[in-house]
C-alpha cells in the first residue's frame, strides 16, 4: 500500500478535477444535471480510482484501478470535445484542459507499465 498523494499522476489528476469544477461553474444551469455533472464525475473519478487502487492489496488490483482511471480520462476527453462543440467551452479553454487530460493519460500509461512489470 502506498500513499496516493505522493504520486505525480494523482496530483495532476486532482489539479485537473479542480480545473474542471472551475470551468463547469460557468456552464448554464440547465446543464447542471447533464454535462456539468458528467464532466465533474469523470474528472474526479480519475483521481479517486488512483487513490482506491493504492489502497488495495497488490499490483493486480492497483493496475485494474489505473485502467478504470484511464477509462474515465477518455470519457472526460469526449465530454470536453462535446462542451467545446456546444459552445460551452472556448477553444482555448478546451485546448488547455484537453492537454491536461492527455498528460494524465500519458502518466497513467507509464504507471500501468511499471506496475505490470513488478513481480
Amino acid at each position: 500500500m502506498q500513499d496516493f498523494k505522493q504520486l505525480n499522476v494523482w496530483q495532476n489528476a486532482h489539479q485537473l478535477t479542480l480545473e474542471m469544477y472551475n470551468a463547469t461553474r460557468r456552464f448554464p444551469k440547465d446543464e447542471l444535471y447533464g454535462l456539468t455533472s458528467q464532466m465533474r464525475r469523470c474528472s474526479s473519478s480519475i483521481a479517486a480510482n488512483i487513490a482506491e487502487g493504492c489502497g488495495r492489496g497488490g499490483n493486480l488490483d492497483f493496475s485494474r484501478f489505473l485502467h478504470i482511471a484511464m477509462g474515465s480520462a477518455s470519457e472526460l476527453e469526449y465530454h470536453l470535445l462535446l462542451a467545446r462543440d456546444l459552445g460551452l467551452l472556448a477553444s482555448s479553454t478546451h485546448s488547455q484542459l484537453d492537454g491536461r487530460v492527455v498528460e494524465v493519460k500519458r502518466m497513467l500509461t507509464s504507471l500501468i507499465r511499471r506496475v505490470k512489470a513488478k513481480p
